[in-house]
């Protein structure tokens, strides 16, 4: 199987592409898409739009995996982040992809064994996980994490394996895209 994740950001969006083969986590590709920080927010979100979608056409992935919203202090940061958010998402729905999401804490929670996590621990954990040679950017190694959370999860249910309740189960949300047309 293989897994898109992907950070969304307004100003750097990071994704990270993994394989589950056999049980383990093998790393494809990873990167930060940066549109023009100049260029208006409707130019930047189509360039976000088209980027995803050269990513998905160029890796194939068979299920993408994306943070889920959180409540950020600035409400116009928490706009924008939405708006690039939805750029993402419909780059991945006209892709026809399963979108399921993660809240950063489980994300966290799942890689690093702790919710509270620092984006340094992130960072060493991803890297240690699928044996790169170097550190990836703090947006592609948060995209790669929640591809490995995914992996995890996924493998899990295949197993049998089921959240208990409370926040952890709440943590993910699934949805199929193409049933929403």
């Amino acid at each position: 199987m293989r897994i898109l994740g992907i950070d969304p950001g307004s100003k750097a969006t990071g994704y990270g592409v993994v394989d589950r083969v056999d049980g383990r986590v093998v790393h494809v590709a990873h990167g930060t898409l940066r549109p023009p920080p100049s260029a208006p927010l409707a130019e930047r979100l189509a360039r976000l739009c088209r980027d995803v979608a050269e990513v998905v056409a160029a890796h194939g992935p068979d299920v993408a995996s994306v943070e889920q919203v959180f409540v950020a202090a600035n409400p116009r940061s928490a706009l924008v982040l939405g708006q690039a958010r939805g750029a993402v998402l419909a780059a991945l729905g006209e892709a026809g992809l399963r979108v399921q999401e993660y809240s950063t804490t489980a994300v966290k929670q799942a890689l690093t064994g702790s919710g509270a996590a620092d984006k340094r621990q992130v960072q060493r954990m991803v890297r240690s996980a699928l044996s790169l040679e170097r550190t990836p950017g703090s947006d592609a190694a948060d995209a790669l994490a929640l591809a490995i959370c995914h992996a995890s999860a996924g493998r899990l249910a295949e197993l049998g394996v089921r959240s208990r309740g409370g926040s952890r189960g709440a943590a993910r949300r699934s949805w199929d895209v193409r049933r929403a047309r």
